[in-house]
């Protein structure tokens, strides 16, 4: 039976269990009431798991269906080419290159600025090693030196004391990795001064900085700046088209042109040589270019969400904290953990999971309303009241 969603399936019944995008997903739910009403089993969900979740627009559907395309491998698909050049004019850098994931994104960069068994400085929530399936290793043969950091922000001092000290038997710092926003720790706005102290420090010992800017437009928008001015100082920058931006597949890495020739070569050796992308490419041209201007309205839902939270009992949140599309928040105090409140929330059609068995993340984005998130919030005061 086709599943509709993590943990609901359309008989009303359910339960599996993944780690998929920073959520944790317990296995052995309790299978829900067979006797479940047919109108709640029909019901629009609201899906807070994620904003890789969104669905790509009317005008993203019709451009993919009319795209100009030819063979990407060849660099002769017209829609890509495109695409590539309006990313790095946005971003202010020499080349870009499109890729079918940020993962892929983030490894290739990876394997571009480092040799085999050297370490990459990090925060320990970064994505690339909690959920990446170990590619560091196992592609680029590093291992992280990880840095806890307050709201997943670390600093230049923090940095320099774990460079590795020119020791023969000692792996040797190859890169510094950033993340804004940062997914795991509530969509943090990494601030702007900490990250350019952290690029000039760093490359006064020659070391390379790759900044994880999946959400790297919600952090400008939160900032009220461009992304370029933001990320001016970075080796190389991966973004995510397909999560608050709406395209249904792809990433753009972007940097000097030496570093995007390089990266084509691991982005093909990585199996990311797609032939006539410009289907894909051409939703992505409509993300970038148009569906920033609309991320300030998922911000605010967030913060209602995160107000209306943070008043109810047994929920631990702060709500002066969220900034932008992504919101953390403790369950300890309801008394249950995680998998027994998003099980409850499921059961009315709202569709979240945790980043561990304390902690749960929402994350707005276009398919869900200011309405959808009254509604949230009702539900949630009904699972922890047990009304």
């Amino acid at each position: 039976m086709r599943p509709l969603a993590h943990g609901l399936r359309d008989d009303g019944r359910k339960l599996i269990s993944v780690l998929v995008d920073g959520i944790y997903m317990p296995s052995k739910l309790a299978q829900f009431e067979a006797s479940q009403s047919v109108e709640r089993k029909t019901q629009r969900a609201i899906d807070l798991r994620s904003d890789t979740v969104t669905q790509p627009t009317p005008e993203m559907r019709r451009a993919m269906a009319e795209a100009e395309v030819a063979d990407d491998v060849y660099g002769e698909d017209p829609t890509v080419n495109r695409l590539q050049e309006r990313a790095a004019q946005i971003f202010q850098k020499e080349a870009a290159i499109f890729v079918p994931t940020g993962t892929m994104g983030n490894q290739v960069a990876i394997r571009v600025h480092t040799q085999h068994g050297q370490e990459i400085i990090c925060e320990e929530r970064a994505h690339f090693i909690n959920l990446e399936s170990a590619t560091v290793a196992a592609f680029s043969g590093c291992q992280p030196r990880t840095i806890y950091g307050e709201d997943g922000v670390i600093t230049w001092e923090q940095i320099k004391k774990k460079i590795a000290p020119p020791a023969y038997y000692r792996a040797q710092t190859g890169l510094i990795e950033l993340e804004n926003t940062g997914s795991l720790a509530g969509g943090t706005v990494f601030p702007q001064e900490v990250a350019d102290e952290i690029c000039d420090g760093a490359h006064e010992m020659g070391l390379p900085v790759h900044l994880d800017g999946a959400r790297i437009f919600n952090a400008a928008t939160a900032m009220g700046k461009s992304v370029a001015e933001i990320t001016r100082k970075f080796d190389s920058v991966m973004f995510c088209l397909s999560k608050g931006l709406c395209a249904p597949v792809g990433s753009m890495l972007v940097g000097s042109k030496a570093f995007i020739d390089k990266a084509r070569v691991f982005r093909k050796a990585m199996g990311g040589g797609m032939r006539q992308a410009g289907v894909l490419a051409a939703a992505g041209l409509i993300a970038l270019e148009k569906m920033p201007a609309r991320l300030k309205e998922d911000h605010e839902n967030a913060r209602l969400l995160a107000e209306g939270l943070a008043e109810i009992k047994g929920i631990k949140i702060d709500a002066k904290k969220v900034r932008t599309n992504i919101l953390v928040f403790s369950v300890v105090g309801t008394g249950m953990d995680t998998t027994e409140f998003s099980r409850k929330l499921a059961a009315q059609n709202v569709l979240a999971a945790g980043i561990d068995a304390e902690q749960m993340r929402f994350v707005t984005h276009n398919d869900v309303s200011r309405e959808d998130c009254r509604k949230v919030l009702e539900v949630v005061r009904a699972a922890v009241y047990g009304k």
